[in-house]
């Protein structure tokens, strides 16, 4: 039987379609996909994103631990409240998951890893403790979380909190967080648009829920976050990424920290990697032909094949897009296998867009 989130009752009464998701029941939409995709572009939309595994990590050995556990460095969170983004690898280098990380106060710290991957990444994390005695894991099973996005969603989303409560929470950055009474609110997102991510007691989060509603907030599900973080060039854990390939060929390079003479779990390999020299790369692509672009559909380049890891039409830029791990030399025009038909589609950079404004001219990246 799927386990369900404290909102389930909320899903239910606005008439979601809900669908088994790794093992929890979860809305994928509440009539339309697109319209959720395109709320959450140019107002603001809300999703249930509770079934994401919380762990507060705390003690004196934490930061040293984190150090160990991430391929980012968590010494870069110098102010409190500040979040980093990270891979956790194995020692092969490759990816056992992709997570958020913030640093609460002194010694405390707060993960946000995937739900599809919650026992693995436990066991993961509980693997690597063994050498850090100062250290505490806590799995937050009271916790809830709502994420409200998009361009009018931190506006509507303050309305939660009183005058000067808001004030302060105005001010945080992108990828800043801070308590506010019984709620933990981060500036962060997985669309491509501004936003708060709202944590807070299992037992509030209904009546958070309707708050936002009142606020005119939308909800939205899963289909459309599936769309939203595409167009926005992020990777989904299994899909993009996973045990077997590491962050240099996932377009993560950018959150490996290795020009320090700090240790980490799968460093070494990682160097290995680049000694060697990278065979692949994850790029965008955007077809040129009609038809959808979908996972593990065979993309044949100059120098060789490659593979669609994250396909979708794209609402926003009314054609189909994808990432797709192909040849590391691989420029230019590209071909997909679809229905036994070659396709024309371009390698691009991503994201696709940013801010609810296309990064695309003309099928190419702007010079």
């Amino acid at each position: 039987m799927s386990q369900k989130t404290p909102l389930h009752p909320s899903h239910l009464k606005a008439s979601a379609k809900m669908v088994d998701f790794a093992g929890w029941d979860m809305p994928i939409h509440y009539g339309s996909q697109i319209t959720e995709h395109e709320i959450v572009r140019t107002d603001a939309g809300m999703f249930d994103v509770s079934h994401m595994t919380v762990v507060d990590v705390s003690g004196a050995d934490a930061k040293a631990y984190l150090s160990w556990l991430l391929a980012n460095d968590v010494g870069k969170l110098a102010t409190e409240g500040k979040a980093l983004y990270s891979c956790m690898l194995n020692e092969a280098g490759g990816i056992v998951d992709d997570l958020i990380v913030y640093w609460l106060s002194g010694d405390d710290y707060r993960v946000v890893i995937n739900s599809a991957t919650r026992d693995k990444d436990m066991a993961w994390l509980n693997s690597q403790a063994g050498a850090f005695s100062a250290l505490t894991l806590s799995e937050r099973d009271d916790v809830a979380m709502i994420a409200v996005q998009g361009p009018k969603a931190c506006e509507k989303a303050l309305s939660l909190f009183a005058d000067e409560q808001r004030e302060m929470l105005n001010s945080l950055g992108r990828f800043e967080a801070a308590t506010v009474a019984d709620y933990f609110v981060a500036r962060t997102g997985y669309t491509g648009e501004d936003g708060f991510e709202l944590m807070m007691p299992n037992e509030m989060a209904n009546d958070c829920w309707q708050k936002m509603l009142d606020a005119d907030v939308k909800p939205c599900g899963l289909g459309a976050r599936d769309t939203l973080r595409l167009e926005a060039g992020m990777s989904l854990y299994g899909t993009d990424m996973d045990e077997t390939t590491s962050p240099l060929v996932s377009g993560l390079s950018w959150t490996v920290a290795m020009k320090d003479d700090r240790k980490f779990v799968g460093k070494q390999a990682l160097l290995d990697q680049q000694s060697a020299g990278l065979e692949q790369k994850l790029v965008g692509l955007v077809l040129m032909d009609k038809g959808v672009l979908r996972n593990h559909l065979k993309v044949l380049t100059d120098h060789g094949e490659g593979e669609i890891t994250s396909g979708s039409y794209s609402p926003t830029l009314g054609q189909s897009i994808a990432l797709a791990r192909v040849p590391e030399a691989a420029t230019g025009m590209v071909e997909v296998e679809v229905r036994n038909k070659l396709l024309k589609a371009e390698i691009v950079k991503f994201p696709f867009v940013r801010q609810g404004k296309s990064c695309i001219t003309n099928g190419s990246m702007p010079k």
